[in-house]
């Protein structure tokens, strides 16, 4: 089992930055495939990200891919989501997801552990 905490999240205003962090528990952090999501409150989880175990292989979402940037430091027990040129409707709580895979997947659903996510404001 693996235990996630988000960090990271603020205010920030359209076309500025923030970078997210989410550090994991436990010493098997580098047999976990990594994700991101981002949810509104009632809506569905939304896939932005996802990294695979060893940070070779990345996927994205249309609607981030060029702006959004995620790395993982297997020493370190922690995924980075990098941020730029954020836009209003980048507005939404950012959740960090662990899957025990060899399968990199784009399903928030296929993931096994979340964590309690970092609220992210992008004013106008």
């Amino acid at each position: 089992q693996v235990q996630l905490v988000e960090s990271g999240g603020g205010l920030v205003q359209a076309g500025g930055s923030l970078r997210l962090s989410c550090a994991a528990s436990g010493r098997t952090f580098r047999r976990y495939n990594m994700g991101g999501s981002r949810q509104a409150p009632g809506k569905a989880r939304e896939f932005v990200v996802a990294i695979s175990r060893s940070g070779g292989k990345t996927d994205y979402a249309a609607s981030v891919k060029g702006r959004f940037t995620i790395a993982r430091d297997n020493a370190k027990n922690t995924v980075y989501l990098q941020m730029n040129s954020l836009k209003p409707e980048d507005t939404d709580i950012y959740l960090c997801a662990a899957r025990v895979s060899m399968v990199l997947t784009t399903t928030p659903s296929d993931y096994n552990y979340w964590g309690q996510g970092t609220q992210v404001t992008v004013s106008s």
